[in-house]
């Protein structure tokens, strides 16, 4: 058998994504994709690899790793998808469902997956469930997208890339004042001066110098493992690594007695995990108002001043109407909406975003990009955006770059 064809099924945050894929597996009729239904299929996806981190964390059993002495979870994204990837190989399958494979990984690993996945195509059947258009392989066949339950086929490749095609946002109105402005008379912000990192004797971090200053919009970029994380807990105080290095934070140098709770009083940060902390009946304007008082929920009786801030917001936000809706109950795109507003109610001094944008299809991610841009230009916050993936419409001042050496990661900047 010679397979010609390779699938692309384009997911929105309301695709059942999930059912689609427990029905291919399952060899259960599906109209668009009949060719499958007697075929032997496997998934590469990231809840797979969850999967099997979690039979080695809770029952001690290697499957992915078991020729190595390397656990799943000691590996980075990248590691854990090529273990993955030569498991359902080993297979013999005939056909591979692939969910946003390149979620999470550096450009050069999505490059060498990219490679990967070309040539297993010349093989095998491939059915792309992705949520992002520059993630489908140039090789695809046939186009389809999967609008809630519902599969529908593109009658050609040029019908499907017209009418997806995703355009430029704007949002009408200005960005709220906040209540009480966090008042921080600075130029320089942070300012790494030579800082080197080091951890169980394997240097991380090699002579960074980094300076953020008000107002400055920054996009933050490197490999995975290439120390991102580091520089971040670093700046709001989550690691003690910064002791002893020439790091200073809002004016006050590294161990000389500064609070973390001061240094989290001045920045705003979000990364999308940190939605799942609000699982209860949140409204959505009790939701913003929450991010006045620092607070996971609202235990306080929120004031008129208040309640107006969060009305203005989530006007901006084109969400006023539900405003006494659950939070629990937006899509995944409206969700970081109200997130970033959250963060950015009391217009922090800098504005930290990890990954805001992951898992995002193309539409919310471009929502969520036009609304970081007018932040930007409206607000003397300073904002780090970091991300793996480029996101066209992001409109960074400057870019800070690690490179990796054996010797930990050099930070090069670059103005856009």
């Amino acid at each position: 058998m010679t397979p010609t064809k390779s699938y692309a099924i384009l997911t929105q945050n309301n695709s059942k994504t999930d059912q689609l894929v427990k029905d291919m597996l399952r060899n259960k009729a599906i109209g668009e994709l009949e060719e499958l239904q007697t075929l032997n299929g496997v998934l590469f996806s990231r809840s797979e690899i969850n999967r099997y981190m979690d039979e080695e964390e809770r029952h001690d059993i290697k499957i992915l790793t078991k020729d190595s002495d390397q656990y799943l979870k000691t590996m980075s994204s990248g590691e854990q998808k090529k273990a993955l990837l030569k498991y359902l190989l080993a297979q013999d399958p005939d056909f591979m469902i692939l969910v946003n494979p390149f979620d999470n990984l550096d450009v050069a690993t999505q490059s060498s997956l990219k490679e990967q996945l070309l040539h297993i195509a010349s093989k095998k059947i491939l059915v792309q469930l992705v949520s992002r258009l520059d993630d489908i392989l140039p090789n695809t066949t046939d186009f389809l997208k999967l609008d809630g339950e519902i599969l529908h086929r593109y009658e050609s490749p040029e019908v499907f890339w017209k009418e997806n095609k995703t355009e430029s946002i704007n949002f009408n109105g200005a960005i709220p004042a906040p209540l009480s402005p966090v008042d921080v008379n600075l130029e320089e912000l942070v300012s790494f001066k030579k800082v080197s990192v080091s951890f169980d004797g394997r240097q991380v971090l090699n002579q960074i110098d980094w300076t953020i200053k008000k107002g400055e919009f920054w996009q933050l970029i490197g490999p995975n493992g290439s120390g991102k994380s580091t520089l971040l807990s670093m700046i709001t105080g989550d690691s003690h690594k910064g002791y002893g290095e020439d790091l200073t934070i809002f004016g006050q140098k590294k161990g000389s007695g500064e609070s973390v709770w001061d240094l989290k009083q001045k920045i705003g940060y979000y990364t999308p995990a940190i939605t799942n902390k609000f699982r209860g009946y949140h409204s959505l304007e009790n939701m913003i108002i929450s991010g006045i008082h620092d607070s996971i929920g609202l235990y306080v009786q929120p004031t008129d001043s208040e309640k107006q801030l969060a009305g203005e917001w989530l006007h901006l936000l084109d969400l006023k109407d539900r405003k006494n809706d659950h939070f629990r109950d937006l899509s995944v795109g409206d969700k970081r909406l109200v997130m970033m507003a959250r963060a950015m109610v009391k217009h922090p001094p800098l504005l930290i975003l990890d990954e805001p944008t992951a898992g995002l299809d193309d539409s919310s991610a471009n929502l969520f990009v036009a609304l970081v841009n007018k932040i930007a230009k409206e607000s003397d916050s300073a904002i780090v955006f970091v991300s793996h993936r480029k996101e066209p419409q992001l409109n960074p001042e400057q870019i800070f770059e690690l490179h990796p050496t054996t010797n930990g990661s050099t930070g090069v900047t670059n103005n856009t």
